[in-house]
């Protein structure tokens, strides 16, 4: 990612209305005690993606996530799904995330709720990570991808960073119409989804790293569901946005997510759940 382009995604996720302060305030007002509060309390606060815990279930499903095992979230965000599959699997879960902000704030939460022990966070570039290869068993993300323009060196880096025979399962906002470049340039500056990418294109990405594609499930009549009600929830927490990041912020935030919530009503955008496996005998890359 170019810098200036990183310094976009960071402003947007520093000021998402889903954050650290709304989960711990969510929390508060359903009288949960701050001394004793549990995952299964958080998870319902902090699935900043589509399809809460069941979304994650069906990922951790499809990758065959099982005790033991160690787990990359890229794209990590608040940490909810990493929390979760730790909590469910007795998996260690590993999150990277780009956003400064966000890697604390799911280190706090995750202190706050024990799971520590399990769970990590690292700050860094999804298209060069910080880790080292072959030291996982799963990758998973879930609609953050869109928010990358290198997509060939993040299907690299996934590949090297992954155990031979492990598991990629991954959703994302996908192009399934013909997008004017007029909404193009509308989702590029105000969701920071440059040119959002095709099944065929992830399918020939996955394919050229080494990656053997075991299903690919179209989820965007769910979605479409998912995302109407999604722009709501957002405008209820007008009051709470307002006083954290402005007028002006809420009013760029409810515009530019109503434009992407139109695009998939009328069935430009789309979204998929896809699994692909690393060839069990593959050198790293």
């Amino acid at each position: 990612m170019t810098a200036s382009f990183q310094h976009r995604v960071v402003g947007f996720y520093d000021t998402h209305p889903i954050n650290e302060d709304e989960i711990r305030a969510k929390l508060r007002a359903r009288g949960v005690s701050p001394d004793a509060v549990t995952e299964l309390e958080m998870s319902e606060f902090d699935q900043d993606h589509y399809g809460g815990v069941e979304a994650v279930e069906a990922l951790a499903d499809a990758a065959g996530v099982r005790a033991g095992q160690h787990v990359l979230d890229v794209c990590s965000g608040m940490g909810g799904p990493a929390r979760w599959l730790a909590q469910r699997h007795g998996c260690r879960v590993t999150g990277i995330d780009f956003t400064p902000s966000r890697v604390a704030g799911a280190q706090r939460l995750t202190q706050w709720v024990r799971l520590d022990h399990l769970v990590d966070f690292v700050q860094g570039d999804a298209t060069a990570m910080p880790l080292p290869a072959a030291s996982f068993d799963v990758v998973i993300s879930q609609e953050a991808w869109c928010h990358i323009p290198d997509k060939s060196a993040l299907i690299a880096e996934c590949a090297r960073v992954l155990r031979p025979g492990g598991a990629i399962a991954f959703t994302d906002i996908l192009c399934v119409g013909a997008l004017s470049a007029a909404d193009e340039a509308k989702l590029a500056a105000g969701m920071h989804m440059p040119r959002p990418m095709t099944l065929a294109n992830y399918r020939a990405l996955l394919v050229q790293h080494g990656f053997s594609i075991e299903y690919a499930s179209d989820l965007s009549e769910v979605w479409k569901r998912i995302l109407v009600d999604r722009l709501e929830m957002y405008r209820s927490l007008h009051d709470t946005t307002v006083a954290k990041f402005g007028q002006a912020r809420f009013e760029e935030y409810d515009q530019a997510y109503a434009h992407f919530v139109g695009l998939f009503v009328q069935g430009f955008l789309g979204g998929y759940r896809v699994v692909a496996r690393r060839a069990a005998g593959a050198s790293d890359p």
